[in-house]
């Protein structure tokens, strides 16, 4: 029997998924350097509700009290074989700004010549009519120290005294984690599935322990990787877990990481951003090649707005 992988140009000769990169990493400066100054109102967020890298960029924009400054227009969360689109709908709607059918064309808009899987996020920039940047890391970071003069919280989620060890457990993450998870679900052998599943509960592991001492990852105050790590632990159970046979245990067989995955849930604007219907229907949906009936499944019952415990710890 042969395995068909999801995306045929992002996986090797041996069965492993490896994800594109970025096609667009221009960056908005708050001294107006890069050549795209921060103004209110001149850029606009493109994502989906489903994806965890757009996630990403959601919660950032909440909770840095952005959404005045930046706008938001959310895609369909069912994509086909034409990509993202943007439709009327329930939690997504047609594109406001530029009109656009499909996401594909503001990446056409910005380059003609672009061939590479069109992704969410996507900020873009109203006055030059281009993408600014399709790097959810590159727009967080920005969302959190450039936009600082646009925002009316001082919330630092990229201190100084933090950002080495901040860096370098976001790098981890993302290799066995955020991306882990993806290389396990678009694995088309076993042995590269194997070593990708095996590689997420490590990490799962090892965060349990971690989190058994400290309330979040750098003390008291969940900073830029708690939510990089959230965005992955609250799809895990609903996706990664069946859909994606990252099925050792689920977050909620995990102590530490379930109370602290509520506890982050439960903070002011957060379960606004998170929507199971958008992430189940994209998942299960989408990914013929992994799930051909499409079938979306019912549960799992989880209830994160329960009493989570970790007050305990700071």
């Amino acid at each position: 029997m042969t395995a068909h992988p999801q995306f045929p140009g992002e996986q090797s000769t041996d069965g492993r998924f490896i994800r594109q990169h970025d096609a667009f990493r221009e960056m908005i400066t708050a001294d107006g350097r890069s050549g795209f100054p921060v103004q209110a109102g001149r850029y606009h967020l493109y994502v989906s509700l489903a994806c965890p890298w757009a996630h990403r960029t959601i919660i950032v924009r909440a909770l840095k009290h952005l959404e005045d400054a930046i706008g938001m227009t959310v895609v369909d969360p069912v994509r086909d074989e034409r990509g993202w689109a943007f439709r009327d709908g329930d939690c997504f709607s047609p594109d406001p700004i530029n009109g656009f059918a499909f996401l594909s064309e503001a990446y056409r808009a910005t380059d003609p010549r672009f061939r590479g899987r069109v992704t969410v996020p996507v900020l873009w920039d109203k006055q030059t009519k281009r993408i600014v940047s399709n790097s959810d890391d590159d727009i967080m970071r920005m969302f959190e120290t450039e936009f600082e003069a646009l925002s009316d919280r001082r919330l630092d989620l990229y201190p100084p005294e933090h950002r080495t060890a901040i860096d370098e457990l976001n790098e981890r993450i993302y290799e066995t984690l955020n991306d882990g998870v993806y290389k396990a679900g678009f694995a088309s052998t076993q042995r590269a599935y194997e070593e990708a599943a095996y590689r997420v509960f490590e990490t799962l592991d090892d965060l349990e322990r971690r989190l058994a001492h400290t309330r979040y990852l750098f003390g008291t105050v969940p900073l830029e990787t708690d939510w990089r790590v959230f965005v992955t632990l609250v799809r895990f159970d609903a996706v990664y877990h069946g859909h994606f046979k990252c099925n050792v245990r689920k977050i909620s067989e995990y102590p530490n990481l379930f109370g602290y995955l509520k506890d982050l849930y439960q903070i002011d604007g957060i379960a606004q951003t998170v929507n199971f219907d958008h992430i189940k229907r994209h998942y299960y949906y989408t990914h013929a090649e992994i799930n051909p009936t499409r079938i979306v499944p019912i549960g799992p019952a989880q209830d994160l707005s329960t009493p989570h415990g970790r007050e305990r710890l700071g």
